[in-house]
């Protein structure tokens, strides 16, 4: 039995079966309806049956939905930096986290359209609880990461996960997808938290540290969102904690939120693939010595990149000026634009709430502040 076995995805062998599972479940149903509102059932029941691997699964169902979703909730989709991604090569993809599916979704459909290999995806358990999404999750070739768990099950699942991405990445040579921190950010602020690293270092059998990091060829991507479809359904967490205050989620919000972030309207969507960061990786193992502090500077170095690749959107500039009371950005939107972006505002914020105000625009002005930060830093 593989040790991977309460993780993995499905192999190309069971998704056939795993399909005659769900076919006639409703969600299923639903999803092929929004996806081929023209075809008949049987049409596309009937070419699923004939699907006998994960690829066949992302390229004939998964594709043509991530498509009719940016059809139906956004302005497109743009891109850059994928022409530095070689094919045949595994990556490590380390990126910020907006949305919970489409993140990943969207990211898997770019490779695939440049020709690249898509990639293992890291996913919350908490999110594939339900059997129908668990198998579908399983056949997008996603990877549990179990969450909540005693401290010490935590350190043996941390080094399963260590050990599927290894074998993915430097056996089987399949790229890995991985979100900078647990969870996705809800305040804007993109931050790699240590312990992701730490956890991906496991399965190292290098002495050094560094030379696993340059072997699994670390790749920050930035993803961006004019609009986040879910930021209205984030303000109940990020008042929590402005009040330093217990926030318990609700039992159905995580499937909500699921939703929301798929159907709900983005506007424009900009995916950025980052440098390969062997080279300044290899430069941190020489300057650092200690293992701590080595973790940290290729934490602060894929914030760097990520945070220098984001794509400002104007209402980025927009709450950044609603936010401080000024027009420093006056010159990156439009008053229409302003206009779009107040109303979404007062419609989803109690705006005589200062806390809720602050929260709600400080979601979309922390990306303004990071990059300028960033920017300084590098002209430093």
């Amino acid at each position: 039995m593989s040790p991977f076995e309460e993780i993995r995805p499905f192999y190309d062998t069971e998704v056939n079966d795993a399909i005659k599972e769900i076919i006639q479940h409703p969600m299923l149903k639903a999803m092929m309806n929004f996806t081929f509102p023209d075809a008949p059932d049987d049409y596309w029941r009937d070419l699923m049956l004939h699907c006998h691997s994960i690829r066949d699964f992302q390229i004939n169902f998964i594709y043509p939905a991530v498509q009719k979703v940016l059809e139906k909730s956004s302005d497109g989709l743009t891109t850059s930096g994928f022409e530095k991604l070689e094919k045949n090569q595994a990556y490590l993809f380390i990126s910020n986290h907006r949305d919970i599916i489409l993140d990943t979704s969207l990211f898997n459909a770019c490779l695939y359209e440049n020709g690249l290999s898509m990639t293992t995806t890291a996913i919350g358990d908490n999110l594939v609880k339900k059997p129908f999404l668990n198998s579908l999750s399983r056949m997008t070739r996603n990877f549990t990461i179990k969450r909540g768990l005693p401290a010490r099950e935590l350190l043996e699942s941390s080094k399963v996960t260590s050990a599927y991405i290894k074998n993915s990445l430097l056996r089987e040579n399949r790229s890995v997808w991985i979100a900078q921190r647990e969870g996705r950010t809800k305040d804007g602020n993109d931050e790699t938290h240590k312990g992701v690293l730490k956890m991906v270092s496991m399965a190292s059998d290098e002495e050094n540290i560094i030379n696993y990091f340059r072997k699994i060829n670390i790749v920050p991507i930035s993803i961006s969102y004019e609009y986040d479809p879910t930021d209205v359904l984030k303000m109940p967490e990020l008042l929590a904690k402005a009040k330093s205050e217990t926030y318990i989620k609700g039992e159905n919000e995580d499937f909500l939120t699921l939703l929301n972030g798929i159907m709900g309207q983005k506007k424009r969507i900009h995916i950025h693939v980052g440098n390969i960061l062997n080279d300044e990786i290899e430069k941190i193992g020489v300057q650092e010595t200690n293992s701590n502090k080595q973790f940290q500077a290729i934490a602060d170095l894929i914030d760097k990149n990520i945070l220098s690749g984001y794509k400002l959107w104007p209402t980025n500039y927009i709450a950044h000026d609603l936010l401080y009371g000024d027009n420093e950005y006056r010159g990156k939107y439009s008053e229409d634009e302003k206009e779009v972006f107040e109303k979404r505002f007062r419609k989803g914020v109690d705006i005589n709430d200062p806390v809720a105000v602050k929260s709600y625009l400080s979601m979309y002005a922390n990306p303004v502040n990071n990059q300028i930060n960033v920017i300084k830093e590098i002209k430093d």
